[in-house]
Order: C-alpha cells, then sequence, then structure tokens
C-alpha cells in the first residue's frame, strides 16, 4: 500500500512533513513524483490536477484535505466508482464553529452600524436585543452545521435550520425541502450557508429567496459561493433589505480584484479562512481513516463517506 499527496494550494511538503512524523513507516509520495503508480491504493488530496487522480489504476480510496468535495468532483475523468472520504476534523469543524459564532455575534451586537457611526463621528444609541430575542438560522445541518447550531443554542439563541431532509435535533427548530424552504426563511434574522455545493443549492439565495428574508435579515456564508447569486444579493444590499453580508467563499477565488464586493460598504471578505484544515488533526483523521479501510472495516463506519447521488 502506497498513497500520493496531490495539492495545488496547501504546501505538499509541509503535509509530507507532518504524515512523517506521525506515520514514519507510511510509502507516501508527492504528486507528480509517484514512482510506480501500480503502488498507490490512497489519495490525499486538495485541488488535484485533472486527469491525475484517472492516471492511479489500483486507487482504492480519495481522501479530501477539505470538508467539501467539488475540487474533486470537478474533474470529469475522475475513477467516479472510487470512495471519497471528506474531511471531518476537529480542528476544521472547531475553526468552522468559531468563524461562523464570531460573526453571528458580531451582526447580533450591531457592530457593523457601531463602526459605521464611529468612522462618521455620530453618538448613536441603538442596544442590541438579547441573545433570546434573536432568531438565527443554519442552511445545512450536517456536521458542521450541526456544530454551530449547538453552540449558538448554548448562548441562548433562538436556532433553526434547513436540509434537504428533516433533522431531529435537541432545541433546534428543522425544517425540510423544497416545502420548508420559505419558512425556514421567514423567520430568520441571521442566516449562515453552510451547504455544498451541488446541482440543488446552486444559487439557491437568488432575488426570489432572499426576498424570503426579514427586512434588515444579515447573512454569513462559509458554504460555498455557487449558493448566491451575487447580483441578487448586492441588489438586495443595495435597497436595505439584506443588511450586511460576510463572505469568506466565492464562485472564483481569489476574488478577482474587479468584483464590486470589495468595495460594497455592507459587504465583509474574508479569504476562504472559516474552516481551515489544521496540519495535525488533519493528518491524524486521514490516517485513522486509512487504518480502518486498510483492515477491512466497512466504510459505511466512518464519518465523512461521500453520498455520489446526493453529491456530498
Amino acid at each position: 500500500m502506497a498513497a500520493i499527496i496531490c495539492s495545488t494550494r496547501e504546501s505538499q511538503e509541509e503535509w509530507l512533513a507532518e504524515f512523517k512524523r506521525q506515520a514514519p513507516d507510511l510509502d507516501l509520495r508527492i504528486w507528480p513524483d509517484v514512482g510506480n503508480v501500480d503502488d498507490i491504493t490512497h489519495a490525499i488530496v486538495s485541488q488535484p490536477p485533472l486527469g491525475a487522480l484517472a492516471s492511479l489504476p489500483n486507487l482504492t480510496h480519495i481522501h479530501s484535505l477539505w470538508a467539501g468535495i467539488d475540487h474533486i468532483t470537478r474533474d470529469p475523468d475522475r475513477p467516479t466508482n472510487t470512495p471519497i472520504i471528506r474531511m471531518v476534523d476537529y480542528g476544521l469543524s472547531q475553526g468552522m464553529m468559531e468563524y461562523t459564532v464570531g460573526h453571528t455575534l458580531r451582526y447580533h451586537l450591531n457592530m457593523p452600524f457601531f463602526e459605521a457611526e464611529q468612522a462618521a463621528g455620530r453618538w448613536s444609541w441603538q442596544p442590541p436585543p438579547l441573545s433570546e430575542d434573536r432568531s438565527v438560522g443554519i442552511l445545512g445541518l450536517g456536521t458542521l452545521g450541526q456544530i454551530t447550531a449547538k453552540q449558538l443554542l448554548s448562548l441562548g439563541f433562538k436556532v433553526s435550520g434547513w436540509s434537504r431532509n428533516s433533522k431531529e435535533i435537541e432545541g433546534i427548530t428543522s425544517y425540510a425541502g423544497n416545502g420548508g424552504l420559505e419558512a425556514f426563511l421567514n423567520q430568520v434574522e441571521i442566516l449562515i450557508c453552510l451547504l455544498p455545493n451541488t446541482p440543488e443549492t446552486t444559487d439557491l439565495l437568488n432575488a426570489k429567496t432572499l426576498k424570503m428574508l426579514p427586512k434588515g435579515a444579515a447573512i454569513i456564508n462559509a458554504g460555498r459561493g455557487e449558493l448566491i447569486t451575487d447580483a441578487d444579493l448586492i441588489d438586495a444590499l443595495d435597497k436595505a433589505h439584506i443588511t450586511g453580508a460576510t463572505l469568506d467563499v466565492f464562485r472564483e477565488e481569489p476574488l478577482p480584484s474587479d468584483h464590486p464586493y470589495w468595495q460594497h460598504p455592507k459587504v465583509t471578505i474574508t479569504p476562504h479562512v472559516a474552516a481551515d484544515t489544521r496540519l495535525s488533526t488533519g493528518v491524524s483523521t486521514v490516517l485513522n481513516n486509512m487504518k480502518h479501510l486498510d483492515k477491512g472495516d466497512a466504510l459505511s463506519a466512518l464519518p465523512g463517506v461521500v453520498d455520489n447521488k446526493a453529491g456530498y
């Protein structure tokens, strides 16, 4: 058994060093210097070059270094019968929870308003409500969504979530499917987007659905840029239906320098940092998954195994 690291974003050498520290006997190779391709059974990847995975005839498993998998599925030549295991990792989950909860508190405490008033030299008295009087909704109640929801619940917020199928999570109101989307959006003051990019979620937040949110709602998108129709969000911000948007993910990354988001006074941009995979915990997660797979444990026993039909 041998594995490769194949990444076009993170430093492959840094990942190799951490793998060697935790598993010094592992036969691990860096793309494209893989030696005999017949040896390779595991691919550990982020944004692998098109065609790279298809060149490995004995590949049994693909391990994503990210929570998302569209950087893998974008390759039309990938081996579609090879299971993909996305990253389900403490460091990544904790980072996402801290990001989304932090920006939720920023909007809850009216900080964008106070920052604008400070810049204008105005003393404006506008105290925020208590958390128990604020409704926060999460689009996507998977692993990351549930961790975030539970933390927000512990802070006293009214928390709801929307997903493809109904979820039963204590203290959290669950909405599901196309029939539940409008009712969900109607009552959300701060909307957190954590959905993956699939044909069903592309442009889910558009002119029609953005109007379903109450006037003055705020949006935090740490899922995928394709979830939002950019022009429709900008229009909703300009018309003050949406009070602010914090965006960590975009259709094109890096975000082009001439994109209107950069200069928009109601948009906060972060460069896809909400859920970065940490070296130490990410490597530990991949090694644990490989160990279980190589000793014959059922694939279904692992967290993060991708449902090819659902796309995540």
